[in-house]
């Protein structure tokens, strides 16, 4: 029997293919469980998927109905529904989460994004959000601002599994990873238990890194900013990985390893080209390696289980990648201005996707009470 390319991401490469995507008819209809079996190995969601879903099927009606029956403010509806979808997909997953030995399995749901720039109320939020779903194959999704990063530390030192998005910097990267570790060191003193009931991803963005870059390179317009469109993105999770590689080894690590710590595995986001002109498969192909994460949209997943190459890159070409991560610099492309500002547009895609999809409701639930 040949396995698919999905499955052999995994089994050859190490890699865990995720689904970039939720919504109610997939739990109905079966084909959650269908797309498992193609070798999907988790679930991320976000504000924006949930908009899509909600808005643009019939299928949360009946209970939204029944959550303005009972009076509940569109907001808490909204909770209730993307609740209800989020437990039905982890009971999906929770199998492949007991036969990976908790390694996979996992579907992540994200806190209000209108807290992303709040260290305290996103921590709250975080907690009371993982306690509701009360599910052990929850991840928590944080963003990565700077106000996030003592939220991550918390989460993981009381033993919750965190999923950190909204990351578009080296710098950052390396924040989040330290948060996550100090997090396990708080977690080690409190508790003589395993620390290997704890998981969490770090979610790199990709293809916006060069949607911006590019446009900057094609403003530069000399040759060499040309012949370096379509590369910072991936030069640059290369070099995230060889952080990650370096952070998790040494002494202070093993330390946490002897006591069962998992690493916090890089998760490659946004991973669907937007450029017509690069290979549909182009950020999965080039961003494998052991111990990380793919969370791929639908037309990506179908587009690389049909023609992808499942084949170790990540760590090949390491030294190309720095040339072109630094020669971005020398060409005048400022990579923490971009940084900051993917971080802030990231955010605020997300919190207007909240925003619109509450006031959709709450037209929603004028009309029943009419």
């Amino acid at each position: 029997m040949t396995h698919s390319r999905l499955v052999r991401l995994f089994d050859e490469c190490g890699q865990s293919p995720w689904l970039d995507n939720l919504k109610r008819e997939f739990i109905t209809s079966g084909a959650l469980q269908g797309i498992l079996d193609t070798g999907i190995r988790g679930l991320t969601s976000n504000p924006t998927i949930f908009q899509k879903a909600i808005q643009g099927s019939q299928d949360y009606d009946e209970q939204f109905r029944q959550l303005a029956t009972l009076q509940h403010s569109p907001i808490e509806s909204y909770w209730e529904l993307v609740i209800k979808d989020i437990q039905d997909a982890l009971d999906v997953f929770q199998p492949l989460y007991e036969s990976s030995n908790r390694s996979d399995g996992f579907v992540s749901v994200e806190v209000d994004p209108n807290l992303a720039r709040d260290t305290a109320a996103t921590e709250k939020a975080a907690r009371e959000l993982d306690i509701r779903v009360d599910r052990d194959n929850v991840m928590i999704k944080i963003p990565a601002t700077q106000e996030g990063i003592p939220v991550i530390k918390t989460m993981i030192s009381e033993g919750r599994n965190v999923n950190v998005t909204l990351i578009f910097s080296l710098e950052r990267y390396q924040e989040v990873m330290n948060a996550y570790i100090e997090g396990l060191e708080i977690l080690g003193t409190k508790s003589e238990e395993s620390l290997s009931g704890v998981s969490s991803v770090a979610s790199f963005f990709i293809s916006r890194v060069d949607t911006e870059i590019d446009k900057r390179l094609l403003k530069v317009g000399t040759l060499e900013s040309i012949e370096l469109c379509g590369t910072a993105a991936i030069s640059q999770a290369k070099l995230a990985y060889q952080l990650f590689l370096k952070t998790f080894s040494g002494p202070r690590w093993a330390a946490l390893v002897r006591r069962g710590a998992r690493v916090q595995r890089p998760l490659w986001a946004s991973t669907s080209t937007k450029n017509p002109s690069y290979p549909d498969t182009l950020y999965v192909d080039q961003l494998i390696g052991a111990h990380t994460v793919n969370t791929l949209p639908d037309n990506t997943m179908l587009a690389f289980n049909d023609h992808g190459t499942p084949s170790t890159t990540i760590e090949s070409d390491i030294d190309l990648a720095h040339t072109r991560w630094h020669a971005l610099s020398e060409l005048g492309v400022d990579v923490s201005e971009v940084a900051n500002q993917l971080e802030s547009e990231g955010v605020r895609s997300f919190q207007q996707s909240f925003t619109e999809l509450i006031d959709a409701l709450k037209v929603k639930d004028q009309a029943f009470h009419q």
